[in-house]
């Protein structure tokens, strides 16, 4: 069955994971910058997942797992390296309304976890359904050699910036839209790509000035 893509706001809303080795923290790792609230539920737990433990990024219940403490959550992953309490976990989560993601073949997932690229602002993800985490690996690392570079964080920075005083501009909303086509083209893409932001810096300011002119 075919996955559909999303983006999920996890601002404030309960995260749990089960776990607490090295798949547990890879998992904790993409939720960190989400803005969720995160709990990892563990009798034990890595080097790393105790110093974010220390400074108040992850809240810990240093137990094994029961019914009571996925209550409330949004999201559940199950990480433990046992199948079956995966399963156990998998099900009691979605009997709670829980989108759940296990990291074995023991129960079926409602989500996977692509492979990212994060910039800033900018995030591309790559994903081949759960058949093949190497290939999604490799693809990632590919697409970061050309699009992890801050450069890239700094233009949709800019672009942001020049958007709002766009939007206070008599100007109509098809015509914002024709000017993006145009201005955000593949030589500015080039600019970005060599980190000549001021470049591009300098070709909006005088697009814009134009408008202004012009109005």
């Amino acid at each position: 069955m075919a996955s559909y893509p999303i983006n999920l706001n996890l601002k404030d809303r309960l995260c749990i994971v089960i776990g607490g080795g090295r798949v547990a923290w890879r998992k904790v790792n993409t939720l960190l910058d989400t803005g969720a609230k995160l709990r990892i539920v563990s009798p034990h737990v890595i080097e790393e997942l105790t110093e974010l433990i220390r400074l108040n990024k992850i809240e810990y219940y240093q137990k094994f797992y029961e019914k009571k403490d996925i209550m409330g959550a949004f999201l559940v992953i199950c990480a433990t390296d046992n199948k079956q309490v995966n399963a156990l976990i998998g099900e009691d989560a979605q009997k709670n309304g829980a989108l759940v993601n296990v990291v074995d073949d023991s129960y079926p997932s409602d989500f996977t976890v692509p492979a990212q690229i994060k910039q800033g602002d900018l995030l591309l993800t790559v994903s081949t359904s759960g058949k093949s985490p190497e290939i999604s690996r490799q693809l990632r690392m590919e697409l970061e050699s050309t699009y992890g570079r801050k450069s890239y964080a700094d233009f949709i920075t800019l672009v942001a910036s020049f958007r709002e005083k766009l939007k206070h501009m008599d100007i109509p909303s098809r015509q914002r839209e024709l000017f993006w086509r145009q201005m955000i083209n593949r030589e500015v893409l080039e600019f970005v790509r060599n980190g000549e932001i001021s470049i591009v810096e300098a070709r909006f300011k005088n697009a814009i000035s134009s408008f202004r002119a012009e109005s």
